[in-house]
């Protein structure tokens, strides 16, 4: 692997790693009663919804997972980020 292609998954892998820190930071702050304009989790949140956005948007298009009490939307997002972390580190 060229060291540009090695630096780029380097990257890529740091970011997913940053997500995922902001996605354990929004779920132990879930468990506080914060307010809305609270600028920690405003920052969490404008980091993480557009992972989590589109999962919870297909899910709720498709029906599944309507009547739980948790977010399994959220899980899955990060099942994902590290699912991919971990298939860009075979590549380095």
């Amino acid at each position: 692997m060229g060291m540009f292609a090695a630096l780029l998954v380097g990257t890529a892998r740091a970011l997913i790693v940053v997500l995922e820190l902001c996605m354990l930071v929004r779920a132990v702050l879930s468990w506080f009663p914060l307010r809305e304009n609270n600028p920690i989790l405003l920052f969490v949140m404008a980091v993480t919804e557009p992972i989590v956005a589109p999962i919870r948007a297909l899910f709720d298009k498709m029906g599944w997972f309507r009547n739980l009490p948790i977010d399994l939307s959220f899980l899955v997002a990060y099942l994902l980020l590290s699912l991919v972390g971990t298939m860009l580190g075979v590549l380095i």
